[in-house]
């Protein structure tokens, strides 16, 4: 079976995916996306609209307004791979993305989530 590109995939069917699991592990959306404006500079309105869109994942992140510069602070493993040693910048973007929204799961303070001093 071919593996699938998460970079063409749409946007409106990974972003669930992602508020999904927070809310598994009792974390809420608006979490999800406080993160996600966190690390995009897209505001809670342009996630909604994006949401009910076709834009994939790969544009939702080259399209970014404005990516924190803090997000380099990001460590650690996602899927068993260290983020900040990723290559590829787009994957290591949707790798931050996917690290934020595992700290959320694991019960981490929006504070240490978001990098504050």
């Amino acid at each position: 079976m071919p593996r699938t590109d998460v970079t063409q995939m749409p946007f409106a069917k990974l972003y669930p995916l992602l508020v999904n699991k927070a809310v598994k592990k009792g974390r809420t959306r608006e979490e999800v996306d406080q993160v996600t404006v966190w690390l995009t500079g897209y505001t809670t309105d342009d996630i909604a609209h994006l949401e009910q869109s076709e834009i994939s994942y790969k544009d939702f992140f080259q399209n970014a307004p404005a990516m924190n510069p803090n997000r380099t602070l990001i460590t650690g493993k996602v899927c068993g791979i260290q983020v900040e040693k990723i290559e590829d910048p787009l994957m290591r973007e949707i790798r931050y993305l996917d690290k934020l929204v595992d700290e959320l799961a694991k019960g981490k303070s929006m504070e240490q989530i978001l990098r504050k001093p």
